[in-house]
């Protein structure tokens, strides 16, 4: 079984994946990391050098090799269930279980907001108020492709170890 966290940015994915696997005896695979590694350059060099397009077809292309693997938790970029046949990939991947990780728009510009430099989507943005808008717009757009995972777990207010506890007892 594999196990698929999908979510927004600052959701949670990869700080509740690697304990997740810990607890389960699954490898981690954090897909942005997994990109990284394969090309060469970060996330924002991509972007960069490469664009926005060229990222997402890579982006796809990784999935799908992450997706043949067995017993592994992946956290997923923030938009990456929105691109292509990325969604339709994970529902149809055998023996995947797909977790949608769903925090508040408040939850999400608090913990984003120090970030921001780090994360090509929301480093333009100067204030809270913009970040607080474009997450908003962004989870209104993403939210149709986030809700088709096979579970939604709230977590705001929810300890890193309640929420792995939540998600391991709803696999078993």
């Amino acid at each position: 079984m594999n196990i698929i966290l999908i979510g927004y940015m600052g959701s949670g994915k990869s700080t509740i994946g690697k304990k997740l696997s810990e607890q389960l005896n699954f490898d981690f695979v954090d897909l942005d990391d997994y990109i990284q590694e394969k090309e060469g350059l970060t996330i924002p060099e991509i972007f960069k050098t490469k664009g926005e397009i060229y990222f997402r077809k890579k982006e796809n292309t990784y999935l799908k090799e992450v997706l043949e693997l067995n017993n592994v938790v992946v956290s997923l970029g923030g938009g990456t269930p929105c691109y292509g046949s990325n969604m339709e990939a994970i529902l149809n991947a055998k023996d995947a279980h797909s977790i949608y990780l769903k925090l508040s728009i408040p939850n999400l510009v608090q913990r984003l907001s120090s970030e921001k430099s780090q994360r090509p989507l929301i480093a333009h943005l100067e204030t809270d108020e913009d970040l607080t808008e474009f997450i908003g717009k962004h989870l209104f757009e993403r939210s149709f492709y986030y809700r088709q995972s096979n579970q939604t777990l709230l977590t705001d207010g929810k300890s890193v170890e309640a929420i792995t506890e939540e998600i391991i007892a709803g696999l078993f």
